[in-house]
Protein backbone atom coordinates (compact mmCIF):
# COMPACT_ATOMS: atom_id res chain seq x y z
CA UNK A 1 0.00 0.00 0.00
CA UNK A 2 0.76 3.74 -0.70
CA UNK A 3 0.88 6.37 1.98
CA UNK A 4 -2.20 7.69 0.08
CA UNK A 5 -3.82 4.57 0.09
CA UNK A 6 -3.27 4.15 3.73
CA UNK A 7 -4.59 7.25 5.25
CA UNK A 8 -7.91 6.44 2.91
CA UNK A 9 -8.11 3.39 4.72
CA UNK A 10 -7.68 4.57 8.43
CA UNK A 11 -8.85 8.17 8.66
CA UNK A 12 -11.97 8.72 9.50
CA UNK A 13 -11.88 12.79 11.12
CA UNK A 14 -13.78 14.96 9.40
CA UNK A 15 -14.97 14.72 5.94
CA UNK A 16 -12.23 12.00 5.28
CA UNK A 17 -13.76 9.87 2.71
CA UNK A 18 -13.24 6.85 5.24
CA UNK A 19 -15.71 8.49 7.99
CA UNK A 20 -18.36 8.92 5.55
CA UNK A 21 -18.23 5.66 4.76
CA UNK A 22 -18.49 4.81 8.58
CA UNK A 23 -21.69 7.88 8.65
CA UNK A 24 -23.80 5.03 6.49
CA UNK A 25 -24.05 2.63 9.16
CA UNK A 26 -25.63 3.06 12.86
CA UNK A 27 -22.99 2.47 14.90
CA UNK A 28 -22.46 1.51 18.24
CA UNK A 29 -22.06 4.62 20.71
CA UNK A 30 -21.85 2.80 24.33
CA UNK A 31 -22.82 -0.45 26.06
CA UNK A 32 -26.36 -0.14 27.36
CA UNK A 33 -25.23 -0.75 31.03
CA UNK A 34 -23.35 2.36 30.93
CA UNK A 35 -26.64 3.94 31.21
CA UNK A 36 -28.82 1.55 32.58
CA UNK A 37 -30.56 3.80 35.14
CA UNK A 38 -33.24 6.71 34.34
CA UNK A 39 -31.53 10.32 35.66
CA UNK A 40 -28.63 8.38 35.72
CA UNK A 41 -24.78 9.84 35.09
CA UNK A 42 -24.33 11.29 31.78
CA UNK A 43 -21.18 9.46 29.88
CA UNK A 44 -19.21 10.93 27.74
CA UNK A 45 -18.95 8.89 23.91
CA UNK A 46 -16.31 9.89 20.80
CA UNK A 47 -17.07 8.37 17.28
CA UNK A 48 -15.23 9.76 13.90
CA UNK A 49 -13.94 12.44 16.06
CA UNK A 50 -16.80 13.47 17.48
CA UNK A 51 -17.78 13.77 20.98
CA UNK A 52 -20.92 13.29 22.38
CA UNK A 53 -22.81 12.55 25.95
CA UNK A 54 -25.20 9.75 26.16
CA UNK A 55 -27.79 9.61 28.98
CA UNK A 56 -31.26 7.93 29.96
CA UNK A 57 -34.51 10.51 30.65
CA UNK A 58 -36.62 9.84 33.41
CA UNK A 59 -38.88 8.29 31.17
CA UNK A 60 -35.98 5.63 29.61
CA UNK A 61 -35.45 6.85 26.37
CA UNK A 62 -32.15 6.97 25.67
CA UNK A 63 -30.86 10.20 24.22
CA UNK A 64 -27.23 10.95 22.49
CA UNK A 65 -26.52 14.55 21.90
CA UNK A 66 -23.59 16.92 20.80
CA UNK A 67 -21.10 16.65 24.28
CA UNK A 68 -21.01 20.70 23.99
CA UNK A 69 -23.59 23.11 25.31
CA UNK A 70 -24.25 25.10 22.07
CA UNK A 71 -24.40 28.20 24.39
CA UNK A 72 -20.75 28.80 25.79
CA UNK A 73 -19.47 25.34 24.76
CA UNK A 74 -19.22 23.94 28.07
CA UNK A 75 -19.60 20.21 28.50
CA UNK A 76 -23.41 18.40 29.06
CA UNK A 77 -21.12 15.08 30.51
CA UNK A 78 -21.53 17.43 33.91
CA UNK A 79 -24.91 18.29 33.47
CA UNK A 80 -27.71 17.78 35.45
CA UNK A 81 -30.27 14.52 33.97
CA UNK A 82 -33.23 15.19 35.82
CA UNK A 83 -37.14 15.36 34.36
CA UNK A 84 -36.81 14.44 30.60
CA UNK A 85 -33.94 16.63 29.91
CA UNK A 86 -29.83 17.33 30.21
CA UNK A 87 -29.39 20.19 31.76
CA UNK A 88 -25.92 22.18 31.74
CA UNK A 89 -24.77 23.48 34.88
CA UNK A 90 -22.91 26.71 33.52
CA UNK A 91 -26.26 28.90 32.67
CA UNK A 92 -29.03 25.90 33.42
CA UNK A 93 -29.90 25.54 29.63
CA UNK A 94 -31.63 22.10 29.32
CA UNK A 95 -32.60 19.61 26.37
CA UNK A 96 -34.72 16.75 25.77
CA UNK A 97 -33.75 13.33 23.79
CA UNK A 98 -34.02 15.42 20.36
CA UNK A 99 -31.90 18.12 20.93
CA UNK A 100 -34.95 20.41 21.77
CA UNK A 101 -34.47 23.22 24.41
CA UNK A 102 -36.78 23.15 27.32
CA UNK A 103 -35.80 25.55 29.33
CA UNK A 104 -33.02 28.67 29.67
CA UNK A 105 -32.78 30.12 33.24
CA UNK A 106 -30.59 32.38 32.22
CA UNK A 107 -32.67 33.76 29.67
CA UNK A 108 -36.09 35.76 29.42
CA UNK A 109 -39.61 33.68 29.68
CA UNK A 110 -40.27 35.50 26.01
CA UNK A 111 -37.01 35.55 24.79
CA UNK A 112 -37.15 34.09 20.95
CA UNK A 113 -33.71 32.15 21.61
CA UNK A 114 -35.93 29.59 23.29
CA UNK A 115 -37.13 28.41 20.66
CA UNK A 116 -34.74 29.07 17.83
CA UNK A 117 -31.86 26.77 19.58
CA UNK A 118 -31.14 23.33 19.16
CA UNK A 119 -28.56 21.10 19.87
CA UNK A 120 -27.63 18.21 17.59
CA UNK A 121 -29.15 15.29 18.58
CA UNK A 122 -28.18 11.98 17.11
CA UNK A 123 -30.95 9.70 16.26
CA UNK A 124 -30.67 6.68 18.62
CA UNK A 125 -31.47 2.94 19.06
CA UNK A 126 -31.15 0.44 21.75
CA UNK A 127 -30.81 -3.75 20.66
CA UNK A 128 -28.08 -6.62 21.60
CA UNK A 129 -26.73 -4.69 24.98
CA UNK A 130 -25.95 -1.39 22.83
CA UNK A 131 -26.79 2.04 22.16
CA UNK A 132 -26.76 2.85 18.69
CA UNK A 133 -26.11 6.48 16.79
CA UNK A 134 -26.30 7.24 13.03
CA UNK A 135 -24.24 9.82 12.41
CA UNK A 136 -25.10 10.60 8.60
CA UNK A 137 -28.05 12.46 7.09
CA UNK A 138 -30.26 12.64 10.35
CA UNK A 139 -33.02 13.18 8.17
CA UNK A 140 -32.78 9.95 6.67
CA UNK A 141 -30.87 7.23 8.54
CA UNK A 142 -31.10 4.15 7.24
CA UNK A 143 -33.37 1.01 8.14
CA UNK A 144 -32.00 -0.05 11.91
CA UNK A 145 -30.99 -3.70 11.10
CA UNK A 146 -30.36 -5.23 14.36
CA UNK A 147 -27.44 -6.98 15.13
CA UNK A 148 -27.30 -10.72 14.57
CA UNK A 149 -27.32 -11.51 18.55
CA UNK A 150 -30.08 -10.14 19.11
CA UNK A 151 -31.51 -13.71 18.26
CA UNK A 152 -30.40 -14.33 21.97
CA UNK A 153 -31.65 -13.19 25.12
CA UNK A 154 -30.43 -10.31 26.48
CA UNK A 155 -29.35 -12.45 29.71
CA UNK A 156 -27.15 -14.84 27.11
CA UNK A 157 -25.21 -11.84 25.67
CA UNK A 158 -21.63 -11.16 27.45
CA UNK A 159 -19.65 -7.73 26.01
CA UNK A 160 -16.49 -7.05 26.67
CA UNK A 161 -15.14 -3.45 26.14
CA UNK A 162 -11.64 -2.23 25.98
CA UNK A 163 -10.11 1.03 24.39
CA UNK A 164 -7.34 0.52 22.04
CA UNK A 165 -4.84 3.46 21.49
CA UNK A 166 -4.39 2.99 17.69
CA UNK A 167 -6.17 2.86 14.61
CA UNK A 168 -9.09 1.00 13.62
CA UNK A 169 -8.08 -0.66 10.80
CA UNK A 170 -5.10 -2.21 12.42
CA UNK A 171 -7.66 -3.50 15.24
CA UNK A 172 -9.56 -5.13 13.02
CA UNK A 173 -7.26 -6.45 10.53
CA UNK A 174 -6.06 -8.30 13.71
CA UNK A 175 -9.57 -9.61 14.43
CA UNK A 176 -9.68 -11.20 10.65
CA UNK A 177 -6.29 -12.89 10.90
CA UNK A 178 -6.84 -16.55 11.87
CA UNK A 179 -3.52 -17.52 11.50
CA UNK A 180 -2.05 -15.04 14.40
CA UNK A 181 -4.10 -17.08 17.15
CA UNK A 182 -2.27 -20.56 17.00
CA UNK A 183 1.15 -18.01 17.94
CA UNK A 184 -0.03 -15.26 20.24
CA UNK A 185 -3.20 -16.91 21.93
CA UNK A 186 -1.18 -20.43 21.90
CA UNK A 187 -1.41 -20.68 25.39
CA UNK A 188 -4.91 -19.79 26.11
CA UNK A 189 -5.90 -21.87 23.19
CA UNK A 190 -3.60 -25.13 23.21
CA UNK A 191 -3.97 -27.98 21.02
CA UNK A 192 -6.12 -30.63 22.90
CA UNK A 193 -6.37 -34.71 21.90
CA UNK A 194 -9.99 -35.31 23.04
CA UNK A 195 -12.00 -32.50 21.27
CA UNK A 196 -13.77 -32.73 18.29
CA UNK A 197 -13.63 -28.76 18.21
CA UNK A 198 -13.42 -25.22 20.04
CA UNK A 199 -14.35 -26.64 23.42
CA UNK A 200 -14.39 -23.39 26.22
CA UNK A 201 -13.17 -23.85 29.68
CA UNK A 202 -13.09 -21.56 32.35
CA UNK A 203 -10.22 -20.18 30.99
CA UNK A 204 -9.13 -22.02 27.63
CA UNK A 205 -10.54 -22.60 24.46
CA UNK A 206 -9.05 -26.26 23.56
CA UNK A 207 -8.34 -26.73 19.62
CA UNK A 208 -8.19 -30.12 17.86
CA UNK A 209 -5.16 -29.46 15.59
CA UNK A 210 -1.62 -28.19 16.44
CA UNK A 211 -1.46 -26.88 12.51
CA UNK A 212 -0.10 -22.90 13.17
CA UNK A 213 0.06 -22.45 9.16
CA UNK A 214 -4.14 -22.22 8.11
CA UNK A 215 -4.70 -22.70 4.06
CA UNK A 216 -6.89 -19.41 3.68
CA UNK A 217 -9.99 -19.51 1.19
CA UNK A 218 -11.30 -16.58 0.72
CA UNK A 219 -15.20 -15.81 -1.19
CA UNK A 220 -16.77 -12.13 -1.65
CA UNK A 221 -20.55 -11.58 -0.09
CA UNK A 222 -23.00 -8.42 -0.11
CA UNK A 223 -21.94 -7.67 3.73
CA UNK A 224 -17.69 -7.99 2.95
CA UNK A 225 -16.57 -11.28 2.60
CA UNK A 226 -15.77 -14.77 4.68
CA UNK A 227 -13.06 -17.11 4.34
CA UNK A 228 -12.46 -20.23 5.61
CA UNK A 229 -8.91 -21.22 7.38
CA UNK A 230 -8.35 -25.21 6.94
CA UNK A 231 -6.02 -26.45 9.04
CA UNK A 232 -4.92 -30.54 9.43
CA UNK A 233 -6.73 -32.29 12.72
CA UNK A 234 -4.75 -34.07 15.16
CA UNK A 235 -7.34 -36.95 14.25
CA UNK A 236 -7.73 -38.53 10.78
CA UNK A 237 -5.99 -36.25 9.03
CA UNK A 238 -6.48 -38.31 5.69
CA UNK A 239 -10.39 -38.06 5.86
CA UNK A 240 -11.35 -34.73 6.97
CA UNK A 241 -9.68 -31.02 7.59
CA UNK A 242 -10.34 -28.67 10.88
CA UNK A 243 -12.29 -25.58 9.23
CA UNK A 244 -12.52 -22.22 11.06
CA UNK A 245 -14.82 -19.48 8.96
CA UNK A 246 -14.81 -16.19 9.84
CA UNK A 247 -16.84 -12.87 8.21
CA UNK A 248 -16.15 -9.70 7.80
CA UNK A 249 -19.25 -7.39 7.86
CA UNK A 250 -18.05 -4.10 6.85
CA UNK A 251 -17.22 -1.65 7.82
CA UNK A 252 -16.36 -2.47 11.36
CA UNK A 253 -17.85 -6.30 12.36
CA UNK A 254 -16.19 -9.61 12.60
CA UNK A 255 -17.87 -12.47 13.29
CA UNK A 256 -15.01 -15.12 14.01
CA UNK A 257 -15.51 -18.77 14.91
CA UNK A 258 -17.74 -19.95 17.43
CA UNK A 259 -17.19 -22.62 20.84
CA UNK A 260 -19.00 -25.39 21.87
CA UNK A 261 -20.76 -22.82 24.48
CA UNK A 262 -20.88 -19.59 22.61
CA UNK A 263 -20.52 -17.66 19.27
CA UNK A 264 -18.51 -14.28 18.98
CA UNK A 265 -18.56 -11.05 17.49
CA UNK A 266 -15.87 -8.46 17.46
CA UNK A 267 -17.14 -4.50 16.16
CA UNK A 268 -13.79 -1.88 16.15
CA UNK A 269 -15.37 1.29 16.13
CA UNK A 270 -13.16 4.11 15.16
CA UNK A 271 -12.81 7.03 17.74
CA UNK A 272 -11.03 9.11 16.04
CA UNK A 273 -7.73 8.60 13.68
CA UNK A 274 -5.53 7.23 16.03
CA UNK A 275 -7.88 5.51 19.04
CA UNK A 276 -10.61 2.68 18.34
CA UNK A 277 -13.00 1.14 20.71
CA UNK A 278 -12.98 -2.70 20.92
CA UNK A 279 -16.10 -4.70 21.70
CA UNK A 280 -16.06 -8.83 22.22
CA UNK A 281 -19.59 -10.03 22.12
CA UNK A 282 -20.27 -13.83 23.49
CA UNK A 283 -23.83 -14.82 22.86
CA UNK A 284 -25.76 -18.12 22.21
CA UNK A 285 -29.49 -18.73 21.73
CA UNK A 286 -29.34 -21.63 24.73
CA UNK A 287 -26.56 -21.73 26.33
CA UNK A 288 -23.91 -19.25 26.56
CA UNK A 289 -22.06 -17.55 29.23
CA UNK A 290 -22.15 -14.76 31.83
CA UNK A 291 -20.88 -11.19 31.56
CA UNK A 292 -18.98 -11.74 34.68
CA UNK A 293 -17.57 -14.70 33.76
CA UNK A 294 -17.19 -13.48 30.04
CA UNK A 295 -14.81 -10.50 31.28
CA UNK A 296 -13.24 -12.60 33.91
CA UNK A 297 -12.00 -15.01 30.82
CA UNK A 298 -10.74 -11.71 28.64
CA UNK A 299 -9.25 -10.67 31.84
CA UNK A 300 -11.02 -7.30 31.10
CA UNK A 301 -12.92 -6.80 34.45
CA UNK A 302 -13.94 -3.21 34.71
CA UNK A 303 -12.45 -1.29 38.04
CA UNK A 304 -9.78 -4.50 37.75
CA UNK A 305 -8.48 -4.65 34.26
CA UNK A 306 -9.53 -1.43 32.73
CA UNK A 307 -10.82 1.72 34.20
CA UNK A 308 -14.67 1.30 34.37
CA UNK A 309 -15.78 5.31 33.13
CA UNK A 310 -13.04 5.21 30.03
CA UNK A 311 -11.95 1.61 29.53
CA UNK A 312 -8.54 2.21 29.01
CA UNK A 313 -6.46 -0.50 30.16
CA UNK A 314 -4.47 -0.77 33.70
CA UNK A 315 -1.96 -2.99 31.56
CA UNK A 316 -0.87 -0.89 28.50
CA UNK A 317 2.07 -0.26 26.81
CA UNK A 318 3.59 2.81 29.62
CA UNK A 319 4.09 -0.18 32.24
CA UNK A 320 5.11 -2.92 29.04
CA UNK A 321 1.43 -4.70 29.69
CA UNK A 322 2.60 -6.00 32.94
CA UNK A 323 4.74 -8.35 30.62
CA UNK A 324 5.94 -11.51 32.78
CA UNK A 325 8.97 -13.05 31.63
CA UNK A 326 9.43 -15.43 34.18
CA UNK A 327 5.87 -16.63 33.19
CA UNK A 328 7.59 -17.03 29.69
CA UNK A 329 10.43 -19.28 31.10
CA UNK A 330 8.08 -21.38 32.43
CA UNK A 331 5.62 -21.84 29.83
CA UNK A 332 3.51 -19.16 29.21
CA UNK A 333 4.03 -17.59 25.47
CA UNK A 334 3.61 -14.29 25.55
CA UNK A 335 3.82 -13.65 29.59
CA UNK A 336 1.15 -11.34 29.23
CA UNK A 337 -2.65 -11.38 30.91
CA UNK A 338 -5.20 -12.17 28.72
CA UNK A 339 -6.80 -12.73 25.18
CA UNK A 340 -7.23 -9.23 24.11
CA UNK A 341 -4.36 -7.17 25.58
CA UNK A 342 -2.18 -9.89 23.82
CA UNK A 343 -3.58 -8.68 20.55
CA UNK A 344 -3.37 -4.97 21.85
CA UNK A 345 0.35 -5.33 22.48
CA UNK A 346 0.99 -6.20 18.99
CA UNK A 347 -1.74 -3.51 17.63
CA UNK A 348 -0.65 -1.05 19.60
CA UNK A 349 3.48 -1.70 19.40
CA UNK A 350 2.77 -0.99 15.13
CA UNK A 351 2.70 2.90 16.26
CA UNK A 352 -1.20 5.61 16.51
CA UNK A 353 -1.73 4.47 12.42
CA UNK A 354 0.62 1.79 11.24
CA UNK A 355 2.70 2.60 7.86
CA UNK A 356 1.38 -0.52 5.93
CA UNK A 357 3.84 0.45 3.14
CA UNK A 358 6.48 -1.41 5.02
CA UNK A 359 4.47 -4.75 4.89
CA UNK A 360 5.67 -7.89 3.52
CA UNK A 361 2.36 -10.19 3.49
CA UNK A 362 2.04 -13.98 3.04
CA UNK A 363 -0.34 -16.48 2.42
CA UNK A 364 -1.99 -16.65 5.66
CA UNK A 365 -3.01 -12.73 5.07
CA UNK A 366 -5.20 -13.51 2.25
CA UNK A 367 -7.94 -11.98 4.69
CA UNK A 368 -6.01 -9.20 4.98
CA UNK A 369 -5.72 -8.05 1.45
CA UNK A 370 -9.11 -8.50 0.78
CA UNK A 371 -10.37 -6.25 3.77
CA UNK A 372 -7.86 -3.17 2.50
CA UNK A 373 -9.52 -4.15 -1.52
CA UNK A 374 -13.05 -3.81 -0.16
CA UNK A 375 -12.71 -0.75 2.36
CA UNK A 376 -10.00 1.08 -0.13
CA UNK A 377 -12.98 0.60 -2.77
CA UNK A 378 -15.94 1.88 -0.77
CA UNK A 379 -13.76 4.88 0.52
CA UNK A 380 -12.68 5.95 -3.13
CA UNK A 381 -16.31 5.69 -3.66
CA UNK A 382 -18.03 7.14 -0.53
CA UNK A 383 -19.94 10.21 -2.22
CA UNK A 384 -21.99 7.68 -4.40
CA UNK A 385 -25.39 6.29 -3.57
CA UNK A 386 -24.47 3.15 -1.37
CA UNK A 387 -25.79 -0.38 -2.80
CA UNK A 388 -28.66 -2.24 -1.79
CA UNK A 389 -27.50 -4.48 1.60
CA UNK A 390 -28.93 -7.68 0.03
CA UNK A 391 -28.77 -9.26 3.42
CA UNK A 392 -29.59 -9.57 7.00
CA UNK A 393 -27.55 -9.41 9.83
CA UNK A 394 -30.19 -12.51 11.20
CA UNK A 395 -28.88 -14.80 8.37
CA UNK A 396 -24.95 -14.41 9.17
CA UNK A 397 -23.37 -17.44 10.95
CA UNK A 398 -20.26 -18.96 11.25
CA UNK A 399 -19.07 -22.41 11.23
CA UNK A 400 -15.78 -24.22 13.51
CA UNK A 401 -15.33 -28.06 12.71
CA UNK A 402 -14.96 -30.90 10.97
CA UNK A 403 -15.09 -31.01 6.97
CA UNK A 404 -14.38 -34.18 5.22
CA UNK A 405 -12.39 -33.85 1.83
CA UNK A 406 -14.10 -33.22 -0.80
CA UNK A 407 -16.66 -31.49 0.84
CA UNK A 408 -17.53 -27.83 0.60
CA UNK A 409 -16.88 -25.44 3.21
CA UNK A 410 -19.07 -23.32 2.45
CA UNK A 411 -22.08 -25.24 3.05
CA UNK A 412 -21.08 -26.43 6.51
CA UNK A 413 -23.41 -25.29 8.69
CA UNK A 414 -23.69 -24.83 12.01
CA UNK A 415 -25.65 -27.27 14.01
CA UNK A 416 -29.37 -26.13 15.39
CA UNK A 417 -29.39 -24.69 19.09
CA UNK A 418 -31.42 -26.95 21.38
CA UNK A 419 -34.39 -24.83 22.53
CA UNK A 420 -34.97 -25.74 25.80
Amino acid sequence: MTPQQNDLLCRVEGDAPMGKVMRRHWMPVCMSEEVAEPDGTPRRARLLGEDMVVFRDTEGRVGVLDERCPHRRASLVYGRNEECGLRCLYHGWKFDVDGKVTDMASEPADARLRTAVRTRAYPAREAGGFVWAWMGDPENPAPFDPPVWTKAPDDRIAIVKIHAECNWAQVLEGSIDSAHSSSLHSSNMPTATDVSGSTATASQWLRPSADKSPRLQVERAPFGFRYAAIRTPIHDPEQQDYVRTTLFVAPFTVMIPPTDRYKLAQMLVPIDDVNCMFYWIAWHETKGISSEDWRRFCDAVPGVDVDPITFRKFRNAQNGYLQDRAAMKAGDFTGIKGIPTQDMAMWESMGPIADRSHDRLGSSDRAIFEFRKVMLGLAMNADAEPPARGYRNSDLFTFEGMVRHGNDWRLAQPPEPVMP
